[in-house]
């Protein structure tokens, strides 16, 4: 199942319609959709290496474009805000939050913008906590752009080499990739509660 995927997300990273469904990915993904743009990022820098920075660019762009929906969705439709987040298992997360944005401010974006954490929990909960607009626009725009162009960066520059190696091993690259995530999650969430 796990290589039937891969070879999907693949394809359509060398489809007509990639750089739509690029887009598309980056945007829902900032607001409701649970799969991040990184996967689709990837193999499409790896086929078009002389794209890597407008793949970047096109994430960068679709996903504050989608985070401007999510901060207003948490702003202005506060029980919907909170229900997308309750439903992705954060109904605490509106308090957690204000208090860290009480606690640390701006440095929650960028700190959780640049990280694999769900960045749909960041634009809600900026809405539902009534952060500054303009100062979460501009961290979005720092963090969400720094690591769609670090992907592509490192992908572009060191991609080719190792893919072969990654291809042959993809189940036992997929769960130290998951064991990373997870990892990265908890120490978050240590070093911020």
């Amino acid at each position: 199942m796990l290589r039937k995927l891969y070879d999907w997300v693949f394809s359509l990273a060398r489809s007509k319609h990639a750089t739509k469904a690029l887009a598309a990915v980056s945007f829902a993904e900032s607001s409701v959709f649970p799969i991040p743009p990184d996967v689709m990022l990837a193999p499409m820098v790896l086929t078009r290496p002389d794209r890597a920075y407008f793949y970047a660019t096109i994430c960068t762009v679709a996903s504050v474009l989608g985070g401007i929906l999510g901060y207003a969705i948490g702003y202005f439709l506060t029980g919907v805000g909170e229900a997308i987040l309750s439903f992705i298992g954060s109904a605490d997360a509106q308090s957690q939050f204000q208090h860290w944005y009480d606690r640390f401010g701006l440095w929650v974006i960028l700190i959780k913008g640049l990280t694999p954490f769900p960045y749909k929990l960041v634009t809600i909960a900026s809405g539902l906590a009534q952060f500054s607009f303009p100062i979460f626009l501009i961290a979005s725009v720092i963090t969400r752009g720094g690591r769609f162009f670090a992907v592509a960066y490192v992908i572009k520059r060191w991609g080719p080499a190792v893919w072969e190696r990654v291809e042959k091993r993809l189940a036992l690259w997929t769960m130290i990739g998951l064991a990373v995530l997870i990892g990265a999650i908890v120490l978050l969430k240590v070093v911020l509660h």
